[in-house]
């Protein structure tokens, strides 16, 4: 079964890039530098920030539907990131080293399936995911903190 992941858009992003603290403060974020690799995932670029990169904590819509399963959660950006991982049938390095929880969601955006999975196995989750008709998308996380990991969609 094919699949294409994909990052987030840096457009939502660009206006705070470069604020300084008590302004990003004043928006609910807060900037952090990267002190060891891996620990900071940017969800633009689906990438393990370097240390010494700077990123933005921040809340993040990351499932819009007007469905009992909105929802936001933490996730970090990396300051000045504008190419977002675009990739079919590639899983990022920022996945396969992580416990995974996949939430596939129906047309509607309601939940309908879900599991857990090392990253490094996540290609079967997701076929058996997708092997349900119902199933429109799926939204990865890490399973630990619970930050949104990605978009996968039917490849």
């Amino acid at each position: 079964m094919s699949f294409r992941i994909t990052g987030l858009s840096p457009e939502p992003f660009r206006e705070l890039f470069g604020l300084d603290d008590a302004e990003l403060a004043r928006r609910g974020a807060r900037r952090i530098v990267a002190d060891a690799k891996p620990g900071f995932p940017d969800r633009i670029e689906m990438r393990d920030a370097e240390p010494g990169e700077t990123l933005l904590l921040l809340n993040h819509v990351c499932q819009p539907a007007a469905t009992p399963y909105h929802a936001s959660h933490a996730i970090f950006v990396r300051e000045g990131a504008e190419v977002p991982y675009d990739r079919v049938d590639e899983v990022p390095e920022v996945m396969r080293g992580r416990m995974l929880s996949l939430r596939a969601f129906d047309a509607e955006g309601m939940m309908v399936d879900a599991d857990l999975t090392e990253g490094r196995e996540i290609e079967s989750l997701i076929a058996r995911l997708f092997a349900n008709p119902e199933v429109a998308y799926i939204h990865a996380h890490n399973a630990k903190r619970g930050c949104y990991s990605g978009r996968i969609d039917r490849g």
